[in-house]
């Protein structure tokens, strides 16, 4: 490889290197937010979870137990809307506004 090309991806890879923190926004929830979201998941009337993250600009919630006993991972917005919800072995389902 020669020198020129070398210096060109090195180039290239320290302009991009910065930007990729930038888009891994997986991240637990704060104390605030955590407690805004099981609130939202009790209203909703699930009673215990699992692992809750932001990925993608959404929470991400684990395991959440319903009220009947069966397990879904749940989708809440950036307002701690529930946006989806998937029952094991289910496609995510909207849910209506």
């Amino acid at each position: 490889m020669s020198s020129r090309m070398f210096g060109l991806l090195s180039a290239i890879l320290l302009a991009v290197a910065p930007l990729s923190p930038a888009l891994a926004d997986d991240r637990d929830p704060t104390a605030e937010e955590l407690g805004k979201i099981e609130a939202a998941l009790r209203a909703e009337g699930f009673t215990a979870w699992e692992e809750i993250e932001l990925d993608d600009g959404v929470w991400e919630v684990d395991d959440a137990v319903s009220g009947d006993g069966l397990k879904y991972d749940v989708v809440l917005d950036q307002s701690f809307a529930v946006i989806a919800r998937e029952e094991d072995g289910r496609d995510l389902s909207r849910k209506a506004p």
